[in-house]
């Protein structure tokens, strides 16, 4: 059987209209991180990022295109306003880069994992390949900037330990040390947390419609909260790997972003945090952190739909390719 003959799986469709989306509000933070961007050593991370981008999306339009399957509706250069004062400092623009190829490495591994037709399949191996590259430049940049701020360290084992009482699962009244898993959890958590606090501040300062500013509002208190429960757990361990953020926001009121690409963004990223949030679930092992887990996982499935009643309100919401309601189909006139 030739590939051509061979159909679009439910989970390839899914899988590349996700990252459609995703790549093109990309490409639109890019453009406007690279117009405003001064630092000459982040400027070609911040190319090879958009370049990446722009053909991820040339490639999934390729393939709809002779799968006769609609493009979705994207976001374009009236999107952003890149004559508006620039929001954020150029080491946003790195912390950009890093945090979504941590994203892309995470979501495109198990997009891969549920793909399987030669053409989808290769186009995700590339696009993890590009994105695991773009993590490491990025990385390299941001240690020798000074800004990458590494996990706790703990001594090394010195022998294979087995335990075989069931107070290794408690996190209520006298709790074990967290093991390596579960700080590479919290750590990682604060990190991405602190990334959407400065996003959030940011766009406080500019986004002037009430309804989407308290939106906006309340998931800066959601970050702020995980951020204030998980640096106590360190704090309380004596593992000091606290993330010290210096502000990269301005103080610019005019805003480069569409209200749309901003709720669209916001919608993407909760979706995001809630799978990390059940990852980390699985690798916990101590009650209280899954319980910590749980409370925020909850929250943001609730702030999240408040997302999409926005986005639905407005007329944005953009559903994705769906089976068909036999029931309709099996009516009788």
């Amino acid at each position: 059987m030739s590939e051509r003959s061979i159909r679009l799986s439910s989970s390839e469709i899914a899988a590349l209209w996700a990252t459609y989306i995703q790549e093109n509000m990309t490409v639109c933070l890019l453009i406007y991180f690279l117009h405003h961007n001064q630092d000459v050593e982040i400027k070609p991370i911040l190319e090879r990022a958009l370049q990446n981008s722009e053909t991820h999306l040339q490639q999934i339009t390729d393939i709809f295109q002779k799968e006769s399957i609609p493009i979705p509706d994207g976001f374009s250069e009236k999107d952003v306003n890149l004559a508006a004062p620039p929001l954020f400092y150029d080491m946003f623009g790195l912390s950009f880069v890093y945090s979504l190829t941590r994203l892309l490495m995470i979501n495109g591994s198990f997009l891969t994992a549920n793909v399987a037709r030669k053409d989808v399949l290769d186009f995700f191996i590339t696009m993890n390949y590009k994105s695991t590259e773009l993590y490491r430049q990025a990385t390299e940049l941001m240690l020798s900037k000074g800004i990458y701020d590494r996990p706790p360290y703990v001594p090394y084992p010195d022998k294979v330990e087995y335990e075989d009482k069931l107070s290794y699962i408690s996190g209520f009244g006298k709790k074990r040390p967290l093991n390596v898993a579960e700080i590479m959890e919290i750590f990682f958590n604060i990190e991405r947390n602190y990334f959407s606090l400065l996003l959030c501040m940011g766009l406080l300062q500019v986004v002037k419609d009430k309804e989407i500013h308290s939106f906006i509002k309340e998931g800066k208190k959601i970050s702020e909260q995980q951020i204030r429960t998980f640096n106590d757990i360190l704090m309380k361990e004596e593992l000091y790997g606290i993330i010290t953020t210096n502000v990269e926001v301005t103080d610019s009121t005019v805003s480069p972003f569409s209200d749309r690409l901003v709720v669209t963004l916001f919608h993407s990223l909760n979706g995001i945090d809630i799978a990390l949030l059940g990852h980390a679930v699985s690798l916990s092992l101590r009650s209280d952190l899954v319980a910590h887990y749980q409370k925020y996982i909850a929250e943001i499935l609730i702030y999240s739909a408040k997302g999409v009643e926005l986005l639905m309100d407005r007329g944005w919401f953009q559903k994705p390719p769906h089976a068909p309601s036999r029931r309709d189909l099996q009516k009788i006139d």
